[in-house]
């Protein structure tokens, strides 16, 4: 299928990565409009007639100076609104980090589920699909939405580098908590399956109650091993910190971290020029604006995804499969 039907907008500062995915798709970027009135409020509009295009809007939702991710989210909202009145055939949202997604259950009693209520908020302007990237909790963010929800993951961008990288060392993936065991399992299992040998596995033990981390244990063997420590985020960074800390004390040979997505908020800084990290890998889901650029460029690896959003887009517009495209 031709993609002359195919609109691809990129809002707010979401603008470069979604340059990137326009050049991997081979479809610019379309011209919008995004206004800012004296009083705070704002408008957003498509520049370009979208009248029975499958119309895709790339917005990371994440606060940054200037712009909080309230403000990404109501632009993204009024947008896809915008859009649908437009007489868009369908409208995608294409969102590389999805905001408010670490709030997917109530742990507490009277908790808010975050989650659902933006999944509620995209549905209510009209959105027809959702495509995102290793959100922290795949259940929940399944069973948020009632439109196809489409779950991309970087784990085979990781796999390949690392794959390229060990060559005979023995290697041990590393959980740094319990709830990312599946995750790592799954990036263990891809990593063996690269290096035709089996990888082993490790888990860090650790609670959280109210925004106190604890636990010190680390499950597994890393003595003389490469331990690859794999999350979904990486925030403050205290999480990594302390499971490369716990791998170096059970005498690790080297230790390396992956996330999808680097937010970096509070001591990251220090976290990324700790020692106790031989690397560290994201993605550009976000760019990594809150860190000191001399780390981002000497102690940093960031791995393009524009390739692989690029790849779902011209499937999902084609009728083609993303579960092969998770299998490659």
């Amino acid at each position: 299928m031709s993609l002359d039907a195919i609109r691809l907008f990129a809002l707010s500062e979401s603008r470069a990565l979604g340059e990137s995915i326009g050049i991997a798709l081979g479809s610019p970027l379309s011209a919008h409009e995004e206004r800012d009135f004296e009083d705070g409020e704002h408008k957003t509009r498509p520049l370009e007639n979208v009248r029975g295009c499958d119309v895709f809007v790339i917005q990371s939702l994440y606060s940054e100076p200037g712009l909080s991710v309230n403000d990404k989210l109501c632009r993204l909202l009024f947008f896809i609104g915008a859009l649908k009145d437009a007489s868009a055939q369908s409208v995608t949202a294409v969102l590389p980090y999805l905001g408010y997604a670490r709030k997917d259950r109530k742990t507490k009693a009277r908790d808010p589920v975050t989650t659902r209520y933006v999944a509620q908020l995209l549905e209510a302007v009209g959105i027809d699909r959702v495509v995102t990237l290793d959100v922290h909790n795949l259940a929940a963010f399944q069973n948020a939405f009632r439109c196809p929800a489409d779950h991309l993951e970087a784990g085979n961008l990781f796999v390949r580098h690392f794959s390229e990288r060990l060559k005979d060392l023995e290697v041990v993936v590393v959980s740094p908590d319990v709830g990312g065991v599946k995750r790592a399992e799954q990036f263990r299992e891809a990593l063996s399956r690269h290096l035709n040998r089996p990888a082993g596995s490790a888990f860090m033990e650790k609670q959280r109650s109210a925004g106190i981390v604890s636990g010190e244990a680390l499950v597994g063997d890393v003595k003389g091993k490469t331990a690859i420590i794999i999350d979904d985020m990486i925030s403050t960074g205290g999480t990594i910190s302390r499971t490369a800390h716990a791998c170096r004390k059970q005498s690790a040979q080297s230790v390396h971290a992956a996330a999808s997505h680097g937010i970096f908020v509070g001591n990251a800084n220090q976290v990324v020029a700790d020692p106790a990290l031989d690397s560290l890998m994201i993605t550009n889901t976000l760019p990594p604006f809150r860190l000191d650029p001399e780390l981002v460029r000497n102690r940093l690896t960031v791995l393009d995804v524009a390739p692989l959003f690029a790849d779902a887009i011209r499937r999902i517009h084609n009728g083609g499969s993303i579960v092969e495209l998770l299998g490659e």
